[in-house]
């Protein structure tokens, strides 16, 4: 099976928001600075990606490299969080 790249960022996409969720969980119930939740981020995108194998057709790798571009991506939607709150605050 041949699986496209704009696949693999559908997929990604879809999984961001959960991501996002599970980093701000995270981030709530544990202690770590926030200088740690990229890495948090790309983690638990890793993570996602492989635990959706119910839910898509994909291989271990396209899940994983799914999985990371959605922690990478939350970890933009996390910075741009931060400064819309700095803006709002000025």
């Amino acid at each position: 099976m041949v699986i496209k790249m704009s696949e693999v960022l559908t997929f990604a996409t879809m999984l961001m928001p959960l991501v996002v969720a599970l980093v701000e969980v995270i981030k709530k119930v544990t202690l770590l600075e926030t200088r740690y939740m990229p890495a948090v981020a790309l983690v638990t995108g890793v993570v996602v990606g492989i635990a959706a194998s119910p839910f898509t057709e994909f291989a271990l790798p396209e899940r994983t490299w799914a999985g990371a571009l959605a922690g990478l991506g939350a970890m933009g939607l996390f910075d741009l969080g931060k400064k819309m709150r700095r803006m709002k605050r000025s």
